[in-house]
């Protein structure tokens, strides 16, 4: 594909029109994306697995477990490998994706709990996708975890840009997959007969992904946005058992007691067969996209939403789910914050596409905004990747440097810039820097040598942030 796509080039490559709207204080390429006819719309479907590792998937080299559905959409499209999550555990990162803010900036930088239910939910004025997308003519919907708000509260989806919901609105309600309700939009739907210690009834993630292919069904003749943060592979481990028999015999096993998460006798078949589950999902939602002849016209984005985890028995030193990477989940090196992200769109995408394009969750909204051909909202931290989605990279925008905070287990802050990326620990601690480029696992700490570079990047850390009521770093480093 050429990478020196003009105007018109650009706007017969993605499907569009010169007729119609006109937006002012966009890109060109968004500008000439509204002249379209609301119908001529690319369908925008985000699956977002939940702490699924960097290596968990065969095209990013897995091994044990199969997803060939996923490793067929890497092939027929686009393949990232540096992108990176919003953070290192669940609800800022969704907080990240949702605004294009990075965690120096969002107001979500933690798992903050409400009890009964739910977490800290994003305030009533947030801009988030959901509601540019929808005022953009959208039809927007989310099925599955959402993580940014109580039930009632002000975060709840429907009332942050989401036509529809199916899901949980808490995460920790969703470490369970025999739960006793869900929602639908803000109405709490009891599943009789679920017993979420037995581990009986009806498995939540497979009524979410019914739940996803009705929502395309009945929005096939007109623009839609479908969020989809599946709650597989995390937490507890459990699966139907027609998911068990390709891996069955398989791996060595040792059995995890049960403690917060339900006795597991075979941990590894299980994972393995959660993973494949959650391939054949995808799947299917591809199948169905061919079979309404509406591909052509989908992004299909597909990534993690951090690292992998140790809950529940998961063990992702046997299945090297981070792969060459250092560290997993609540860890700010590569392992805990690097994802998977491949992209499909039939006709744009170039398929057995890799790209090396260092992006993030806060980079999602802008993509969107472009393809909607609306206004990104000023201050985000985000950088579309239209034209690297489009085989356009030498356009290409680059960050000059992506920013996480995380304040778990006392503070720790990280910045990507270029080649180099460093890891401090608490506001007074010793930064750490890596040369990626010749050390992906982060194992030779070469700031005694770069002066200049921890210089540069000891100013970022002060600079990429905000202060936070909820998430102070000096607190943080005295817990």
């Amino acid at each position: 594909m050429r990478h020196d796509l003009d105007r018109r080039q650009f706007l017969r490559h993605v499907g569009l029109s010169l007729a119609g709207l006109s937006v002012s204080g966009c890109s060109e390429a968004a500008k000439t994306a509204a002249r379209r006819s609301v119908g001529g719309r690319p369908n925008i479907i985000y699956i977002l697995a939940d702490d699924l590792g960097y290596g968990d998937l065969g095209c990013y080299g897995q091994a044990k477990i199969k997803t060939p559905n996923i490793d067929r959409m890497a092939a027929e499209g686009m393949r990232f490998t540096q992108h990176y999550s919003g953070s290192t555990v669940c609800a800022p990162s969704r907080c990240c994706l949702m605004t294009g803010l990075h965690t120096g900036h969002a107001y979500i930088r933690g798992n903050r709990e409400i009890q009964p239910e739910g977490q800290e939910p994003i305030r009533a004025d947030t801009v988030t996708v959901g509601k540019l997308l929808k005022r953009a003519g959208y039809i927007t919907g989310m099925v599955g975890k959402w993580g940014l708000g109580s039930p009632g509260s002000e975060g709840v989806p429907n009332r942050q840009g989401f036509d529809y919901f199916f899901g949980h609105l808490c995460q920790r309600e969703a470490h369970f997959y025999y739960p006793p309700h869900l929602w639908r939009n803000e109405e709490k739907i009891v599943l009789e007969g679920n017993d979420r210690k037995k581990q009986t009834g009806r498995y939540s993630h497979d009524l979410m992904t019914d739940e996803v292919l009705a929502f395309i069904r009945r929005n096939k003749a007109r623009p839609f946005f479908l969020y989809v943060p599946y709650t597989i592979p995390h937490a507890e481990l459990a699966v139907p058992e027609d998911s068990l028999s390709q891996y069955e015999g398989k791996f060595p096993e040792k059995p995890f007691p049960g403690n917060h998460y339900g006795a597991q006798p075979r941990p590894h078949t299980v994972f393995a067969a959660m993973v494949s589950r959650l391939d054949r999902d995808v799947g299917k939602i591809l199948a169905l996209l061919r079979e309404l002849r509406i591909d052509d016209r989908t992004l299909v984005m597909f990534t993690s939403d951090n690292g992998p985890h140790r809950e529940g028995g998961a063990d992702p030193g046997f299945f090297q789910s981070s792969g060459p990477l250092r560290g997993i989940k609540r860890d700010l090196y590569e392992g805990g914050i690097r994802v998977p992200l491949v992209a499909r769109w039939p006709g744009k995408i170039g398929p057995h596409t890799v790209s090396h394009h260092v992006s993030a969750f806060w980079d999602f909204l802008p993509t969107a905004c472009e393809l909607a051909g609306v206004k990104s909202p000023e201050g985000i931290d985000g950088i579309s990747m239209m034209p690297t989605l489009l085989g356009g990279p030498a356009k290409q925008q680059k960050h000059k440097f992506l920013y996480w905070e995380f304040h778990e287990r006392g503070s720790k802050q990280a910045v990507r810039m270029g080649r180099w990326k460093a890891v401090r620990f608490g506001t007074g601690g010793k930064l750490e820097l890596y040369d990626l480029d010749n050390d992906i696992g982060e194992a030779n700490d070469v700031a005694a040598e770069q002066p200049e570079i921890v210089a540069k990047i000891e100013a970022y850390l002060v600079e990429a942030r905000t202060e936070s009521k909820f998430w102070n770093l000096s607190e943080s480093a005295r817990r």
